[in-house]
């Protein structure tokens, strides 16, 4: 019986195909390191961040569900500026919840400890999809760690519908017999992103194990198709209009942008209609081309539009 092909993978060797592929105009790739912070509203679980370059952070990003903090590789590389990137509750190298619950406000109140330790200074909080639902109640319960508020291609008006995408692709297989097996399934289901990008993202967020098969690193249970009575933030099952969650909207006091891309059912015009009416000034951006995913499909593009909100240096 021949032995199982086991690929290496080096955590920040992969940053030049990030550079490379997107034409980035980066010098030298700036200090990277892997932090953990403990819980301290539940002793002995930590969450495991990435902090970008040297100083105090001016960006904190928060990744949606099924993902990890190396989402944002790319986005951090061409921004250029001090970032932390977190693993959220059961996703990437943090802790999984014992209760299993994932709402946003529960990770919102988990990650409130590791903005307030690692990044005070912030000037812009950005979450995408789950992780964009975070940071409002971030915003919500701690306003005091967010100065300013991005939301990437999610309201709380997301539901089943709207996420099916998300959903048929989450709610696939734990276990793939190979990496191949693995990269033609994500292909598949996320057809705005090159192959190369979905090879990296694979690497991240999932691991190989000994008998040479595949594994997702996630708590599967972090996903709304594993809990579908609770609203935990891919794909909560509440009518768009009606979800107590656009309360904890309206009541975000800081700058609150929206970033929409052109191909992703997520967000549709109904929720910007509402999202305008209990946020009359929110900023609605829109990025062609992009699907749900807008910092893999168009990180360049996004990039520019978080240059254009942080504070001038």
């Amino acid at each position: 019986m021949s032995e199982p092909q086991m690929i290496e993978y080096d955590e920040f060797g992969l940053f030049d195909e990030n550079i490379a592929e997107f034409d980035l105009d980066v010098a030298e790739v700036p200090p990277v390191e892997r932090v953990a912070v403990d819980v301290e509203h539940d002793p002995g679980r930590s969450i495991s961040v990435l902090r970008w370059g040297s100083g105090s952070p001016e960006v904190v990003f928060v990744h949606g569900g099924a993902q990890n903090a190396h989402t944002w590789d790319t986005v951090a590389l061409a921004l250029g500026r001090p970032a932390l990137a977190v693993d959220l509750p059961g996703h990437g190298h943090s802790d999984w919840r014992a209760d299993g619950a994932y709402s946003p406000v529960n990770l919102a109140d988990d990650i409130a400890g590791v903005v307030a330790a690692l990044a005070p200074d912030v000037s812009l909080v950005v979450g995408m999809s789950l992780g964009g639902l975070t940071a409002m109640e971030l915003a919500a319960r701690h306003p005091h760690l967010v100065p300013a508020l991005v939301m990437v291609d999610i309201t709380p008006g997301v539901n089943q519908q709207k996420a099916k995408a998300v959903i048929d692709f989450v709610d696939g297989p734990q276990e793939f017999a190979s990496f191949d097996d693995l990269l033609a399934r994500t292909i598949e289901h996320n057809p705005t992103r090159s192959e190369s990008s979905l090879r990296r993202g694979i690497l991240h967020n999932a691991k190989q194990s000994p008998d040479g098969s595949w594994q997702w690193r996630y708590d599967r249970s972090s996903h709304a198709r594993s809990r579908p009575d609770e609203a935990s933030g891919d794909a909560p099952v509440v009518d768009a209009g009606t979800t107590p969650m656009w309360d904890d909207f309206e009541s975000v006091s800081c700058p609150l942008t929206l970033i929409r891309g052109s191909v992703s059912p997520v967000v549709d015009d109904d929720d910007v209609a509402e999202a305008r009416r209990r946020q009359p000034d929110i900023d609605i951006r829109v990025v062609d081309g992009a699907g749900h995913s807008i910092q893999g499909d168009r990180p360049v593009e996004l990039t520019q539009i978080l240059t254009d909100l942080l504070p001038t240096l």
